[in-house]
């Protein structure tokens, strides 16, 4: 597992070192970044859809999924509750001008979920023998992070001043830790070594890099409880950041997780300010850049 593990890292750390001044290129790799990821997602429930006894294994997948959404979602709350303790952010009172539709920003939550859909529908009716999904679907993740690595790349983002952006970094290391001891508490339920157990903890919202690195290591139910966890965690944030971000700022913006610097940022904007928004692009940014490495080191102990 360790050359696995190696071969998601590697991908997005190569991408990270070109930087690109094309900006009608940039524009290309974001929508070819949007179409992979819906792809990625097919191919997941395509995976789901082909698995033997599939139907039987609904009811467990269910409850292995609630368990990891509230064990996560306590834990995360109160290490986040924490860290605003020790080190408060103020944001003010917002006049709640300009706010995003949120029916718009739920609805788009819902996307991945209907690719998946579709993905196992296609899986369980249309091409149950259909081979070389997992293949296709590794060498497009290989690819999808790449992508992303070029794109944090030239965001216009010093790493420098991300890492040195004390809020942000406490934010996302407030929840890689919270996260790891959840991970750590739901061994007995999960009933997997704690190697499985904190890999699926560090997922931090990216459904699409988890469902398929999780579904690649542990087959393709625990892919599929793996993407239900994050893509729940970026509903539940979109819902829960505007009630929290003005008294509990740093527990809103890292619940987002990884998508605080992409999907949820507009809502934290919106709802907390323009000082929340170095702070949830620092957080979120390194997320993105530890998910992937905290989930291929555990899955390297398989």
């Amino acid at each position: 597992m360790l050359t696995g593990a190696l071969l998601i890292l590697a991908p997005l750390f190569l991408g990270f070192a070109f930087a690109l001044s094309n900006r009608r290129l940039m524009t290309v790799i974001h929508y070819t970044v949007e179409g992979l990821v819906y792809f990625i997602l097919a191919l997941l429930g395509l995976s789901l859809g082909q698995m033997e006894g599939l139907l039987g294994q609904l009811g467990t997948m269910a409850g292995q999924v609630s368990a990891l959404v509230v064990v996560l979602l306590v834990a995360n709350m109160l290490g986040l509750w924490l860290f605003h303790r020790w080190a408060p952010l103020d944001v003010g009172e917002q006049t709640g001008e300009g706010r995003p539709g949120y029916r718009r920003l739920f609805l788009a939550g819902l996307k991945p979920l209907l690719a998946v859909l579709v993905g196992a529908l296609l899986g369980y009716f249309l091409f149950p023998e259909l081979p070389l999904v997992d293949d296709v679907a590794t060498g497009a993740l290989m690819f999808l992070l790449f992508l992303i690595g070029l794109q944090l790349r030239n965001a216009g983002l010093s790493l420098r001043k991300l890492l040195m952006n004390r809020q942000g970094l406490g934010i996302a290391l407030a929840l890689v830790a919270s996260s790891l001891v959840a991970g750590l508490a739901l061994i007995p339920v999960l009933q997997v070594p704690w190697h499985q157990a904190l890999a699926l903890a560090s997922g931090f919202g990216w459904y699409s890099l988890s469902g398929i690195v999780i579904g690649d290591a542990l087959g393709p139910a625990w892919g599929g409880v793996a993407f239900l966890n994050d893509v729940l965690r970026e509903i539940i944030a979109l819902a829960l950041i505007p009630l929290v971000i003005t008294a509990r700022p740093a527990m809103a913006i890292g619940y987002g997780g990884a998508t605080a610097m992409d999907f949820t940022l507009p809502v934290i904007r919106s709802s907390g300010g323009l000082a929340c928004v170095p702070v949830a692009i620092a957080s979120g940014f390194l997320l993105s850049f530890l998910s992937p490495v905290l989930m291929g080191v555990f899955l390297s102990f398989g």
